[in-house]
């Protein structure tokens, strides 16, 4: 019982310092253009009509391979988002990706 308890414990804390380095990530990379919320409510946001990615049907229709590829080459409908591909890891990008999907209005 101990060795589950040790176990659960040391993969939430692992889970947590992921969860800390995605969004000092998202504030280092990303919170300038779409905003610490997602919604892109900032001016560079609201001047390259940035998607919100909040709203439920742009969580909906994009796939977590398709946001990892938006980072990875940059976004095929704004040019002013460059690729990431060789400033992240691939698991930055992965925790990014799934940040991301913690910015889903309830």
């Amino acid at each position: 019982m101990k060795t589950r308890y040790a176990l659960l414990l040391s993969l939430s804390l692992a889970t947590a310092a992921h969860a800390d380095e995605a969004a000092e990530l998202w504030t280092a990379k990303c919170k300038s253009c779409h905003g610490s919320d997602g919604k892109a409510q900032t001016p560079m946001g609201k001047k390259e009509s940035i998607v919100d990615m909040s709203q439920p049907a742009w969580q909906k229709a994009e796939t977590d391979a398709d946001i990892r590829e938006y980072i990875v080459e940059g976004s095929p409908r704004n040019k002013k988002m460059k690729p990431y591909k060789d400033k992240l890891t691939p698991e930055q990008i992965d925790s990014l990706v799934a940040y991301i999907r913690t910015l889903k209005k309830g």
